[in-house]
């Protein structure tokens, strides 16, 4: 059987299934979070949805402050921020309160989308002008502010994100495209490519390349790899066949070639009444690594080997929380212990 030696986390986007309220969700999001502590995991990252009927974590800041509160050592963090709504100043006072409360335990995940349809961007973006800032130039300011390092010819030199941290958030970049990888690099930021969004193995080959390709040489920090791959681990083969069946993608695709992935048909026809067009809709399998324990950990290895990653995180996406807690815990058993064996 291969090797495995990669670290595992987990994404969590605090689903609502069937009849599940709000509360529910965010009541199992903190039982996973302890439960992924107590099995060994690396990280427990929480998104952000906005006007979801599905996902409910709105409010990825004040979910890490309460998953915090409820764990001790598992890292904690944001999968992602989507920033394109916010001041990067603000994002960094709220990741840099955290990092005071929990010193080395805090990860902040940036995302490029919008995180919900266009009416929750519309509403989240009210007070913009039109000379509002660019992504990547967000991007940079909110690296340069965690680090307290804003260069004296920047129009905000002077401001500080206070509290300044021991040991400020890390920073990382999400993305589903070979631009994200390159945005990544040029910031020296591990870069976690998030297939479960696009389910296109062949762009997550183009990115992770460009990524690695870009990164700059010479000192400082060194390029770090991850994937965010949906994963379903069942007692048998079987069982978690016929789970991942029941797994699919929906991207839609506007007139300006922008491209989105929903969570349903009818979010996808949402989407195209409240941005005034009919878009392109796609409906594709999820493109799921599942199966027993010992065929998830030979699926592992070989992609571990064809990408040379060093940490995988599971994003599971089945509607039972049972089941989705018990792959969770299946998948634990490939978590390498300090001695070297797995658990």
């Amino acid at each position: 059987m291969p090797e495995l030696a990669l670290q595992l986390s987990i994404l969590d986007q605090s689903p609502a299934h069937g009849d599940e309220t709000g509360p529910q969700a965010l009541q199992r999001t903190i039982q996973l979070a302890r439960c992924a502590e107590e099995w060994g995991y690396r990280r427990f990252w929480v998104a952000e949805h906005h006007n979801s009927e599905r996902y409910m974590g709105s409010s990825p800041e004040v979910l890490i402050s309460h998953l915090l509160a409820h764990t001790s050592r598992i890292r904690i963090g944001s999968g992602g921020v989507m920033l394109q709504h916010y001041s990067p100043y603000k994002v960094a006072e709220n990741f840099n309160i955290l990092a005071c409360l929990a010193p080395g335990r805090i990860d902040l995940g940036i995302g490029r989308g919008p995180g919900g349809l266009p009416q929750s961007t519309a509403a989240l973006q009210s007070e913009f002008g039109p000379d509002r800032q660019p992504f990547q130039q967000k991007l940079d300011d909110l690296q340069q502010l965690l680090g307290n390092q804003l260069p004296p010819e920047h129009p905000r030199y002077g401001v500080r994100p206070k509290p300044l941290p021991e040991c400020p958030a890390r920073l990382f970049l999400l993305g589903t495209t070979a631009s994200s990888g390159e945005m990544a690099a040029a910031l020296r930021i591990p870069y976690v490519f998030a297939l479960f969004l696009n389910s296109d193995e062949t762009v997550m080959h183009d990115a992770v390349s460009a990524y690695r390709r870009c990164f700059p040489a010479g000192p400082g920090p060194a390029a770090e790899t991850m994937l965010a791959l949906p994963i379903i681990v069942a007692d048998t083969d079987a069982e978690a066949a016929a789970l991942a069946a029941d797994i699919k993608v929906v991207r839609i695709t506007l007139s300006d070639g922008r491209a989105f992935t929903v969570g349903s048909l009818a979010a996808a026809q949402a989407f195209g009444r409240q941005a005034g067009e009919e878009p392109t809709v796609t409906v594709l399998d999820a493109n799921v690594v599942h199966g027993s324990p010992n065929t998830v950990r030979e699926k592992l290895a070989r992609i571990q080997d064809r990408y040379g990653v060093s940490e995988v995180f599971a994003v599971t996406q089945v509607d039972d929380f049972a089941q989705r807690l018990r792959s969770f815990q299946l998948l634990s058993q490939l978590i390498d212990r300090p001695d070297g064996s797995a658990k």
